[in-house]
């Protein structure tokens, strides 16, 4: 037991319970309408087994092998308990802690983008190589953290992903060399790569359906991550950095400290936010998690623990669950009184590592096309963002001097005043994602097309003030943007397979966010080539986003 379970819970805002979904003292052959309206999902009802009356209501197209009506009922009973819980102090509290997933997630790649230019002029190195090293290690995290959340659980990887980047990021500030800060950054960026596939299940996995368009506004802490990055950067860097603007001529360690700083200072912020994730706040694991894995009654405890912090109560029972099990023919626990109990441990551990997980994103054809699109955005998104958000500091440097207003001063002012236009798009995608003219797809759809369209106008700038204008176009949408994409991709996959869902999405993200900086290696970072590559890929990804053939709107997660 880790020691963030023997601590008291941070304390939040409360809400008032939000009114109960249904009541329990109900005959389980049907579920009511009201219930219906929360817990229908995009799923194709002839590949599942459930109750007649439920089939008439449910789409779902997973097959019986990778979602049975077993799972299926008791992940409505479980929405149904923690939609009558409502939206209390411990979901609030989630909402900061797993915030700062987000926070940390938007952070480190920008900080890597505000210390390209000191760490240039340091170093001379050429800029793509340190971004290459970043990603390797976003790449790695992805993976590893994600798809190790569906099989060892939410809170081990929670707990470590910010210690990970704290640790790393304080021994960057001492870097003596290059090779050790892009070696630095490598590992720093292992942590931060696992924690959105881990935050957002977590975060999705507890809350109600009534207030599941908080996922879409959780990005505010991402807007936040950027803004805190460059108000910090913006002093240190102007007044710690040295002048020259030739990489490797007159620019010694002692005259250009400022990155340093800064990296010490954002690892420090780091270890404050993990200590109060693991000793301020109390994670319990979680409950769909837990039925998953066949731990039923350790599920139906967490939703009690949270319901007395909520001040109320839960009328949930293991009875409750094990009503469904007495419908299904336990055919696996036959089979399982033949093995001897060796046999039996070992079947469980193999079973862990099985490709379930993934086989499920894909078990129909519709759902196939889905996962499949899915990919294909979030990887032409890995490769637009990081080609230009990357190295937009330095973009910013670079037509500064075009234009005559180049200074160190001058760039971080306004790299900051693009991170604070930011927030506000993270509350609008919070808004228009439950409009139903709009919903996830068509907010998604939009918000990516204009990021590439405010992309590809922004080399008409003639001035320094226009090209800040076309930025801050670009940096309110595109919060938008991956405040919809956080928030659309958890709620398409089932509790069980939803870190490996998300895994995978990160991972193709990676993939080609490596693909970026190798882009701009050869593309030249002082023309307009990769402006206008990562404006037309956007574009690209916003047209197929209205492609996605399910709409999660309105509807609870599995």
């Amino acid at each position: 037991m880790s020691a963030s379970e023997t601590s008291t819970t941070m304390s939040n805002p409360s809400t008032s319970p939000t009114p109960s979904v249904s009541t329990y003292k109900r005959d389980r052959k049907s579920v009511d309408d009201e219930s219906e309206k929360h817990l229908k999902n995009e799923y194709s009802e002839d590949t599942l087994t459930v109750d007649d009356e439920s089939e008439q209501h449910l789409e779902i197209g997973y097959s019986k092998d990778t979602l049975d009506g077993r799972y299926l009922e008791k992940t409505q009973i479980l929405n149904e308990a923690i939609q009558s819980i409502g939206m209390g102090r411990y979901q609030w509290g989630l909402f900061i802690v797993t915030g700062f997933g987000w926070f940390a997630d938007n952070l480190w790649p920008i900080v890597t983008g505000l210390i390209l230019p000191p760490t240039v002029n340091e170093f001379n190195i050429k800029p793509e190589y340190l971004k290459i090293a970043q990603n390797l290690g976003l790449l790695v995290g992805a993976a590893f953290w994600g798809v190790g959340a569906d099989i060892w659980g939410r809170k081990i990887s929670f707990n470590i992903t910010m210690l990970i980047i704290a640790i790393f990021a304080l021994a960057a500030g001492g870097s003596p060399n290059f090779p050790a800060l892009a070696s630095f950054a490598a590992l720093w960026s292992i942590g931060v790569g696992g924690n959105l596939p881990v935050d957002s299940a977590i975060f999705l996995e507890f809350i109600p359906a009534s207030h599941q368009y908080l996922l879409t506004v959780l990005s505010i802490w991402w807007a936040f991550g950027q803004l805190v990055g460059s108000l910090v950067a913006w002093p240190l860097m102007a007044k710690f950095s040295c002048a020259t603007t030739a990489p490797g001529v007159d620019c010694p360690k002692s005259s250009n400290m400022g990155w340093r700083y800064f990296l010490i200072a954002m690892g420090g912020l780091m270890f404050v936010m993990w200590g109060l994730r693991f000793f301020a706040f109390r994670l319990y694991e979680s409950p769909k998690y837990l039925m998953g894995k066949g731990r039923d009654a350790d599920a139906v405890e967490v939703v009690h623990r949270v319901a007395e912090y909520n001040k109320t109560t839960s009328s949930l029972s293991v009875d409750l669950l094990a009503s469904v099990d007495e419908k299904y023919d336990l055919k696996s626990e036959k089979d399982a009184k033949k093995e001897g109990h060796a046999e039996q441990a070992i079947r469980r551990q193999l079973s862990k590592f099985d490709s379930n997980h993934v086989k499920s994103l894909f078990a129909s054809r519709k759902l196939a096309y889905s996962t499949t699109l899915l990919l294909i955005i979030w990887a032409l998104i890995g490769l637009a963002f990081p080609l230009y958000n990357s190295f937009i500091t330095y973009y910013l440097a670079t037509r500064g001097a075009e234009f005559g207003d180049g200074s160190v001063y001058i760039t971080y002012r306004n790299q900051a005043i693009l991170s604070v236009v930011g927030v506000p798009g993270a509350l609008l995608a919070g808004y228009m994602v439950d409009l139903p003219i709009l919903g996830r797809r068509g907010t998604l759809s939009i918000s990516t097309i204009l990021t590439g369209v405010f992309i590809l106008v922004s080399p008409t700038s003639r001035t320094s003030n226009a090209l800040l204008g076309w930025n801050c176009a670009y940096s309110f949408t595109s919060n938008v943007m991956y405040g919809v994409l956080y928030a659309l991709t958890p709620e398409l996959f089932p509790t069980k397979d939803r870190g490996t869902g998300n895994a995978l999405m990160s991972t193709a993200n990676r993939i080609f966010g490596i693909i970026a900086p190798v882009i701009a290696l050869f593309a030249d970072l002082t023309s307009s080539v990769p402006i206008f590559i990562a404006g037309a890929v956007f574009v690209a990804a916003g047209a197929i986003a209205l492609l996605l053939p399910f709409e999660s709107r309105g509807r609870a997660s599995l």
